[in-house]
């Protein structure tokens, strides 16, 4: 609260600005592509709107050789309980789903 009253930028002149993660490029190989579609398909109807309504996100971020990355976003990337959700639930529902998944990681 101190820096606030002082009236110092907020900002620092020359400041480089944050990499925004959800510009960093999902990967995954070609012959995966199948895959990838049916876990975006899980996480938008099944995952996505449990996670908002706790105040989250979660982004697919890529697959490879059977793990799934995923960045939690909002309330949930600080959340204590949050890789608990990835674990338990994200991981086990993608699991029982889609062949081939093994794993989820959040990144």
């Amino acid at each position: 609260m101190d820096h606030f009253l002082s009236g110092k930028p907020v900002i620092a002149e020359g400041a480089a600005p944050a990499a925004d993660f959800d510009e960093v490029e999902e990967f995954f190989e070609a012959e995966d592509s199948e895959t990838v579609e049916v876990i975006k398909e899980l996480l938008a109807t099944r995952v996505r709107p449990a996670v908002a309504m706790d105040g989250g996100d979660i982004i697919f971020k890529g697959f490879k050789e059977g793990t799934v990355f995923l960045h939690m976003q909002g309330a949930c990337s600080g959340c204590p309980s949050s890789t608990a959700t990835l674990k338990s639930g994200i991981e086990n529902l993608l699991r029982h789903f889609v062949p081939g998944v093994e794993e989820v990681q959040q990144v």
